[in-house]
């Protein structure tokens, strides 16, 4: 069976009032991704004006940037509800086929991981995107029937961090594509402003720029670090979020100043001290930080390689000289190209 959900643009289940007051329900409060956000604002206001159902949005980039948080923006400014499901959970045409039929008139349908849903409603998706119809099959064998059925006019949000995993054929049906990028510090430093202020916590403008410095440009991460900051500070100061607390939370919490973690440091660790800096396999350098190798490429390796710490090649991983200053240890010397074919034994 399918798993999904069903929320208003204000609230989802499960979390907090306080959680989810973090997450803007406008386009104007949106901060960052000013290409996409303005973009997006064009397209939710020319439907608006045609009385129609925007077209189908697609918003690809790393975790955490935003775009559980544009879907329920996309409903909210539409006035429409917000129907959830993610890709792994639609492994059967008929899951999706069922979410499809039972969509009201101009509904907003976010669909997170769109990359891993299974190849059989890849292909009814097709169809129900562009034509707004699902054709299902009655029976089985010889005598097997294709009832079409007729969908309303939805919106479909997909999400991917993944976007080369996705058929051409799907790409080509979302008539709006975003890419998110990672933010600058002065963006994080404005989104942690306005979620202290929401969170009833007092910091100063110090305190939210080196939370923002550690945060890894990634929203997420920056709340979530907000939120075990103001614990720090509530109970080991005055609950207020300055500097000197900052900076003593968060290296209570393994988070040094560029916004490396525990698992970071003890891949780049392992890559220099016990390998020499590389190359080595990425099973082998998994084995040897105790971690699932897709753990390791997905989670330590993506950060690492954005700030030039490590490097990908045919014969692995490698650390670059940047990795090896950053732990405080002197790379080797670069080993000198020597000549195949010395000067006497040149051609005359």
């Amino acid at each position: 069976m399918s798993t999904e959900r069903i929320v208003s643009p204000e609230v989802e289940p499960g979390e907090s009032a306080v959680d989810s007051a973090l997450r803007p329900t406008q386009l104007t409060d949106f901060t960052g991704q000013p290409r996409v956000r303005d973009q997006l604002d064009l397209v939710l206001t020319a439907a608006r004006q045609r009385g129609r159902a925007p077209d189908h949005v697609l918003l690809s980039g790393p975790p955490g940037l935003g775009k559980t948080t544009l879907a329920g923006i996309i409903a909210a400014e539409l006035e429409v509800p917000l129907r959830i499901t993610s890709g792994p959970a639609l492994q059967h045409a008929g899951d999706l086929a069922a979410i499809l039929t039972s969509l009201q008139p101009g509904e907003v349908l976010f669909l997170d991981e769109i990359h891993r849903t299974s190849r059989a409603a890849q292909e009814l998706l097709y169809i129900a995107m562009e034509d707004f119809r699902v054709d299902v099959v009655v029976g089985k064998g010889p005598g097997a029937t294709a009832v079409p059925l007729d969908l309303e006019p939805f919106t479909l949000v997909g999400a991917t961090t993944r976007t080369g995993l996705l058929p051409g054929p799907l790409r080509d049906r979302f008539g709006f594509t975003g890419h998110l990028d990672f933010y600058e510090q002065a963006d994080l430093a404005h989104i942690l402003e306005r979620s202290a202020t929401l969170l009833g916590v007092t910091a100063d403008s110090d305190g939210i720029k080196e939370i923002a410095g550690r945060s890894r440009g990634t929203p997420r991460v920056a709340n979530r670090l907000l939120r075990r900051v103001r614990d720090y500070a509530e109970v080991h100061g005055d609950a207020t979020i300055d500097l000197a607390t900052a900076v003593a939370a968060l290296e209570l919490y393994e988070v040094d100043r560029l916004g490396l973690d525990r698992l970071d440091r003890a891949v780049l660790d392992a890559l220099i001290r016990r390998f020499g800096g590389g190359p080595v396999g990425l099973n082998t350098l998994a084995i040897a930080v105790g971690e699932e190798s897709e753990t390791v490429e997905t989670v330590a390796e993506p950060f690492l390689v954005r700030l030039g710490f490590l490097s990908r090649g045919p014969r692995g991983r490698e650390a670059t000289p940047a990795g090896w200053q950053h732990l405080g240890v002197t790379p080797p010397a670069p080993k000198q190209t020597q000549l195949a074919i010395s000067e006497g034994d040149l051609p005359q």
